[in-house]
């Protein structure tokens, strides 16, 4: 293949370039690569949440929609693009192996879905999330719904001893006998 006809990427101000021989351009904004290797960092078994700064949690709150590139941090050169994913790992997990999926999973993303050289993706590990506090929440609402179960047990129970104790009763009680009504009494 000629030098022409090879794609080259040429650095631009948050824009990666991507030039073809028919002098068209396709341009591909940072923020786009951020979301692509956001998604793929955090569908990775063990991440519990991106970490990003205060902008980037405040900007979730005021829009209502969740920042798909929080936490990375994309630098697009010449012929390579660098990327900073910083992440939340949940409690027990393997932090390298987390690691090194992002890594691989992030570049695989970007460079299939841009077709950009990702020559590095540096993970930041900010913080562990333990979820103490979900584990009681589940905790207690799993033993909520035992108690309730029980609960139903015992009901179900006292209904079938109630039926049981009136069939008892009926089948103890004489039929009814018409007392003999007298014949040839005036009243």
């Amino acid at each position: 293949m000629s030098e022409e006809n090879k794609q080259e990427v040429k650095e631009k101000k948050e824009e990666a370039t991507v030039e073809s021989v028919e002098s068209s351009n396709i341009q591909i904004s940072d923020d786009v690569v951020a979301v692509i290797a956001g998604m793929a960092a955090s569908e990775v078994p063990g991440v519990a949440d991106m970490a990003g700064g205060f902008a980037g949690g405040i900007s979730e709150v005021l829009s209502g929609k969740k920042n798909l590139s929080k936490g990375i941090k994309v630098d697009i050169l010449e012929k390579s693009t660098k990327i900073d994913v910083n992440i939340i790992v949940e409690y027990g997990a393997r932090i390298p192996e987390v690691a090194f999926e992002i890594q691989k999973r992030v570049k695989k993303s970007v460079e299939s879905m841009t077709g950009l050289n990702v020559d590095e993706v540096n993970v930041h590990v900010q913080g562990v999330s333990t979820s103490r506090e979900d584990k009681k929440a589940e905790k207690k609402e799993e033993k909520k719904e035992e108690v309730k179960m029980q609960e139903e047990k015992v009901e179900a129970k006292k209904v079938e001893t109630k039926k049981v104790a009136e069939k008892k009763t009926t089948a103890k009680k004489p039929a009814n006998k018409k007392a003999p009504v007298k014949k040839g009494t005036k009243k």
